[in-house]
């Protein structure tokens, strides 16, 4: 959530900041403005009244302390009549600050001044390529189809036992699943992340936290008898770690790495895009999260960014990395750079992580601060990114890596899934 103190004071440039999103924020923001002083206004007739009962009351004390209860008997009413007062004017306040975060809450991050203008992904910005595409023999096929030939990933079992985006992984592939948690996982660590093993639910609070409510309500699995949501990824439940704390300046940067399922309706979603392993409900990932000083923030972006392409190195993964426009990125998301893997069996590219700046977008909603070194308390500025989504590295793998012999896998991985070869 914006500062509120940010945009009264810069309301103009919001608007223009929020237009790189293909927003029109110009009403919404002068009805919070407008609201603002509305408040402001009421905060100070209940503070005038609250001073003045007090006063009263304490002159009341006085009168009764000398004996002059019956000079007091006319105050006392007088108290009375402002607690009343008090009453309404508190119901008042709290009716215009709810209106007030109500508007607040829809309102996106503004985009860093970096971001390029554009309203689709191929608007997006290619700031870096690196690695061969493969030359694939002329029998090669998708994924979805060497996952049957080798009995590793059953689509249709998960139809039947659960519904469409819900696989299972059998075999070497539930062998290449764990292998690849594992390996993203002790990469994190020896980067200098602490592991989380985080809930798979939250409640309300968590996911407003951090700004997936009520943005993303309808994309969430709610669980309605408990009020609890599935989370669409581990930067929920790890992020929220923080909320309503006020760290310490000198733990910064506060970095986390946790693997978890992740479920997403992804509604609406349908067609060629989808298929196979290229979307699903439930997935596995390894999300890190850096909890950061906001005059370093940007710095420890490009660490993100460098660390997740060594990942992909390591996979020996053709992979590119895009900056993305305005129009493409999340609510949350003050810059974004998107990764991409070659499928080359699909001939196209696959987004497999998204690593974000959200500044002190998340750190308001959740009331994340330190105290700076004059005792000033702050907001943090918070950042996560994939390291990885699952689905389409293992996609990418499987197509980019088929051989007449079987599929072979790379040395860094082979480490961890103790063959070298589906056949």
């Amino acid at each position: 959530m914006l500062e509120l103190s940010y945009i009264r004071e810069n309301t103009a440039e919001v608007a223009e900041r929020l237009a790189i999103k293909n927003i029109d924020a110009t009403a919404s923001l002068q009805q919070i403005i407008d609201l603002d002083a509305k408040r402001r206004e009421a905060q100070k007739l209940l503070d005038d009244n609250l001073a003045e009962s007090n006063n009263i009351a304490r002159e009341v004390g006085n009168l009764m302390k000398a004996g002059k209860a019956s000079d007091a008997s006319e105050l006392k009413l007088r108290v009375a009549d402002l607690k009343a007062q008090a009453k309404e004017l508190a119901e008042n306040l709290d009716n215009i600050t709810s209106e007030q975060t109500g508007l607040l809450v829809l309102l996106p991050n503004v985009p860093h001044a970096s971001v390029p203008r554009g309203k689709t992904p191929e608007d997006n910005l290619i700031v870096n390529s690196e690695g061969v595409i493969p030359a694939l023999p002329a029998n090669a096929v998708p994924h979805w189809d060497l996952a049957s030939k080798y009995d590793i990933i059953d689509f249709e079992l998960g139809n039947k036992v659960t519904g469409a985006g819900f696989p299972f992984y059998k075999g070497k592939g539930a062998r290449l699943q764990r292998a690849l948690i594992n390996f993203f996982l002790d990469n994190a660590i020896e980067a200098g992340y602490r592991e989380i093993q985080p809930p798979l639910v939250v409640n309300e609070a968590s996911g407003y936290g951090t700004g997936q409510l009520p943005d993303k309500d309808g994309q969430m699995y709610f669980c309605q008898i408990d009020k609890l949501y599935l989370i669409p990824t581990a930067e929920v439940p790890v992020t929220n770690i923080y909320r309503d704390e006020i760290v310490k300046a000198s733990a910064f940067p506060i970095r986390n790495v946790a693997y978890s399922n992740c479920f997403r309706r992804e509604a609406g979603s349908y067609g060629k895009d989808v298929r196979g392993l290229n979307r699903l409900h439930q997935f596995d990932k390894v999300e890190i999260v850096n909890i950061q000083h906001p005059d370093h923030s940007y710095e420890t972006l490009d660490e993100m960014v460098a660390y997740v392409s060594t990942l992909l190195r390591k996979l020996e993964l053709p992979f590119r990395v895009l900056k993305l426009c305005g129009g493409d990125m999340s609510f949350t998301s003050a810059l974004t750079y998107d990764f991409e893997v070659y499928s080359a069996a699909q001939q196209k590219w696959l987004e497999v992580s998204s690593v974000s700046n959200f500044e002190s977008f998340q750190a308001n909603r959740m009331k994340l601060r330190f105290k700076d070194e004059n005792g000033k308390t702050r907001l943090c500025h918070t950042l996560n990114g994939s390291a990885l989504a699952l689905p389409r590295i293992v996609a990418a793998l499987l197509e980019n890596n088929q051989t007449d012999e079987g599929i072979s896998i790379p040395a860094a991985l082979a480490k961890y899934t103790g063959f070298d070869l589906i056949n």
